[in-house]
């Protein structure tokens, strides 16, 4: 009998959001605690830092399975509804530093993105990309792939900013307004 066993995706790394040195206001233990964003799969978890560490926004910590110099442990998982309004206000921004960083990955889906259904494309999922923006992209990543941000804002006219959509579109996700998952796993 085979047996399916299913990857489990972990963060190596994660960008603090918001750190609460005395702990949530209405915990019963009261232990310092970081919220953070994932930089690959954008999963937003809580972390108790490692004693006598103090965290702060716009950090990068190491979460994988090796020693970890700033985190003690992973709490786990979190919602968007449970993020602090500190950490709200930050998401946008750390989004768009991850995007940044990583330009080349995210160009690369506009040259590889496919159709999601008979009717309905990956490009068509970020916001104010319709069908029209969508052919027009297609037909110029045949004649050459996009290089980066700008590269796709001169070949594609009238184009909302790609850089932006893709933000706008993680946000999505990360708030699960959407059944598709493109950019977060």
């Amino acid at each position: 009998m085979m047996k399916n066993y299913t990857v489990v995706k972990r963060e190596d790394t994660g960008v603090v959001l918001d750190f609460l040195p005395n702990g949530h206001p209405f915990m019963e233990r009261r232990q310092p605690v970081a919220q953070v964003l994932g930089e690959q799969y954008f999963t937003l978890l809580e972390v108790v830092p490692k004693e006598g560490i103090f965290l702060t926004p716009n950090e990068i910590v190491y979460l994988g399975p090796d020693k970890r110099d700033k985190v003690h442990h992973i709490i786990g998982k979190i919602g968007t509804e449970q993020l602090t309004q500190t950490a709200k206000s930050e998401l946008p921004f750390i989004i768009e530093d991850i995007v940044n960083k990583n330009e080349k990955k995210y160009v690369d889906f506009f040259n590889n993105a496919s159709p999601v259904s008979s009717r309905y494309h990956e490009i068509e999922l970020l916001p104010g990309i319709g069908k029209k923006n969508m052919w027009k992209i297609l037909d110029e990543r045949k004649i050459k792939p996009f290089e980066s941000f700008e590269d796709i804002k001169k070949r594609v006219e009238l184009l909302p900013d790609p850089k932006k959509s893709i933000i706008k579109r993680i946000i999505l996700e990360i708030e699960g307004e959407d059944k598709y998952k493109v950019f977060i796993k």
